[in-house]
C-alpha cells in the first residue's frame, strides 16, 4: 500500500501542472524548467546586440585609431617663398579729381624648392599679371577684410594661370598701402 500512497502525489501533481499550465506539462532540463521560446529569442537577439556593442567599441576605441595614427602623419615640408618686387600702381578713379595709389608688397607661397626655378623665367608675365589688374581696382573694392580677401584670391588665381601647369599654395601680402 506504500507503493499506492507514493505514487498518488505524483499523479495529483501531473493533474495540477496540467491544470495550471494547460494541456501539455513544462519541460524541463536538469531539473530546472525551460522558458519559453520568446524569451529565449529575446535573450539571443540581447546577446547579439551586447556583442555587436562591445565589437563595435573594441574598433572605435582600439583598432581604428591605430591605423589613424599611422595615416595622419605627414611629412612636413618646409615652406618656400619667394618676394616679388614691390608694385606701385594708380588706382581706377573715373569721377574723382585726385589719383589714389595703391602700393603692395607680395610674396609668393610655393609647394618645393624646385618650384623656383620654374617660376624666375616667366616672372614678367606674373607681374604683368598683377600690374593689369591691379590698375583696374577701384579704392572701394579694397574696404574691408573682405576686400583683401578677394583681392588675394584673385592674384592667386591669375598667378596660377601665369605659371600654369604649376600651381602655386597662396599669395601673401607683406603690405598694402593705398593713399
Amino acid at each position: 500500500m506504500a507503493k499506492d500512497d507514493d505514487n498518488e502525489p505524483d499523479a495529483e501533481a501531473a493533474v495540477s501542472a496540467e491544470g495550471e499550465g494547460g494541456a501539455a506539462a513544462k519541460k524541463k532540463l536538469f531539473g530546472i524548467p525551460l522558458p519559453s521560446t520568446k524569451i529565449l529569442i529575446m535573450g539571443l537577439g540581447g546577446l547579439i546586440a551586447l556583442s555587436g556593442i562591445g565589437g563595435g567599441s573594441y574598433w572605435f576605441f582600439v583598432a581604428r585609431p591605430k591605423a589613424e595614427a599611422k595615416a595622419a602623419i605627414p611629412v612636413v615640408k618646409p615652406a618656400v617663398f619667394v618676394d616679388l618686387p614691390e608694385v606701385l600702381v594708380n588706382l581706377s578713379s573715373p569721377n574723382s579729381e585726385r589719383s589714389q595709389y595703391l602700393k603692395v608688397k607680395v610674396v609668393l607661397e610655393l609647394p618645393d624648392q624646385a618650384m623656383i626655378i620654374q617660376i624666375q623665367p616667366i616672372m614678367p608675365r606674373v607681374m604683368d599679371a598683377f600690374q593689369t589688374y591691379l590698375r583696374e581696382l577701384r579704392p572701394t573694392d579694397l574696404d574691408g577684410s573682405a576686400g583683401l580677401y578677394r583681392l588675394r584670391e584673385e592674384l592667386t588665381r591669375r598667378v596660377n594661370v601665369a605659371v600654369a601647369p604649376s600651381r602655386i599654395n597662396a599669395v601673401l601680402f607683406k603690405e598694402i598701402v593705398v593713399q
